[in-house]
């Protein structure tokens, strides 16, 4: 069990002794699919079934991590249907990456800790390798078991039964789904080596880069507190977790990507099955929230940019003026969400007090944008003045 006694105990750069379990099955793994997957597929070739079934379980495997074992179980951003429920249990499975009280336990110590090197399991200030799978081919004291961040799981009869018969799951699908597969279509190694093997390994690698890259490519357009980053090219490759910035900085909103046009399976998947009555309760972050920490993060390039200005006490005037307009507007905005919260106690509510507080509400998102267009403004025109006075 980690406490604060044990962590600072092992607050020290010893390497701990190899995984040799874990570490074997890494390094086969990742050596069969570079050498006899595409051997067999030059002297033998992979059947269309085979290309199609290994695209369906990696598809599978990481909807089954990002909408159940991500944001369903770690985070708890929404509620499920049993029947959804069973079905992320057995596809996140399939993903091999341990049952969901041991991966949730871990990701949860994660977040409290990001990037503190002695509790986060896998922190980026450790570097991309460790981030990425150096901090499970060792026994890192991070990543000993501590199930006391997850009361709220323990008592779950179906993820103990998962806890239970892990192994007996991982075996039935990872074989025995491909090895099906293969005898329907004919093609029982093909789909064995593809669909089995090459889809395992690349699922693994997509996971492994919310760990690691989405720590170190992207912007961060949200907070800086932590390393973890927003890019879309990683949200294309990770299912949407690659706006990872907005993640850590609202994980309890069940979305990664926010805006509609972000790449996000996972927020697609669950916004279909909430459409479909199998997901309910979706937590999202109040969207002035989510502007106000824009504000914030552009305040602060703001500052960094007027200090290199050659106007730079003008640039401050106008500064100081924005960010005084800006804290009046979020003094505003907590003052009518404790409004909205009294009359909520109310069993008989003023509709009409509740509509002008929405209006309110509305006038007050409206004017952080508009504070928004603002600040970039004045980023360009400090940019355009420091070119100026270098040339």
């Amino acid at each position: 069990m980690h406490n604060d006694n044990q962590h600072q105990a092992s607050n020290s750069w010893d390497t701990p002794p190899i995984n040799w379990t874990t570490t074997g099955f890494f390094i086969i793994t990742n050596l069969a699919v570079l050498t006899i997957v595409p051997w067999y597929g030059l002297n033998h070739g992979y059947s269309a079934a085979a290309w199609i079934m290994a695209a369906l379980f990696w598809a599978m495997n990481g909807v089954g991590i990002t909408a159940g074992y991500h944001r369903l179980w770690s985070h708890r951003t929404y509620k499920a249907h049993k029947a959804l429920r069973w079905l992320l249990l057995i596809i996140g499975s399939m993903a091999l990456q341990n049952s969901v009280l041991i991966w949730a336990s871990r990701h949860r110590y994660h977040h409290r800790h990001t990037d503190d090197n002695e509790r986060d399991p896998y922190s980026a200030k450790r570097g991309v390798w460790f981030s990425h799978m150096g901090w499970m081919v060792r026994d890192w004291p991070s990543s000993e078991l501590d199930f006391s961040n997850i009361k709220d799981l323990l008592d779950d009869p179906m993820l103990q039964w998962q806890h239970r018969h892990y192994w007996k799951i991982v075996w039935a699908t990872n074989l025995g789904l491909p090895l099906l597969a293969g005898i329907v279509f004919g093609d029982i190694l093909g789909m064995l080596l593809l669909a089995g093997l090459a889809r395992l390994v690349l699922n693994h690698h997509t996971t492994f880069f919310i760990n690691s890259l989405a720590h170190f490519v992207g912007k961060q357009p949200y907070s800086d507190a932590t390393t973890a980053r927003d890019s879309t090219l990683m949200a294309s490759i990770t299912w949407g977790e690659g706006y990872h910035n907005f993640h850590h900085s609202f994980q309890n909103d069940y979305r990664n990507g926010v805006r509609w046009w972000h790449i996000d399976v996972g927020k697609w998947f669950i916004n279909v099955c909430s459409w479909l009555g199998l997901a309910y309760d979706l937590k999202r972050v109040p969207s002035f929230k989510i502007r106000r920490a824009q504000l914030q993060m552009l305040f602060k390039k703001a500052e960094a940019s007027i200090e290199t200005s050659p106007l730079a006490q003008r640039w401050r005037e106008h500064l100081e003026a924005e960010y005084e307009a800006f804290s009046n507007t979020v003094r505003d905005w907590q003052q009518l969400q404790r409004q909205r919260m009294n009359a909520a106690g109310h069993q008989l509510r003023d509709r009409f007090a509740d509509s002008v507080l929405h209006t309110r509400l509305q006038e007050l998102e409206y004017a952080l944008r508009q504070q928004r267009k603002r600040l970039h403004l004045l980023l360009q025109e400090t940019a355009i003045q420091q070119r100026a006075s270098l040339g």
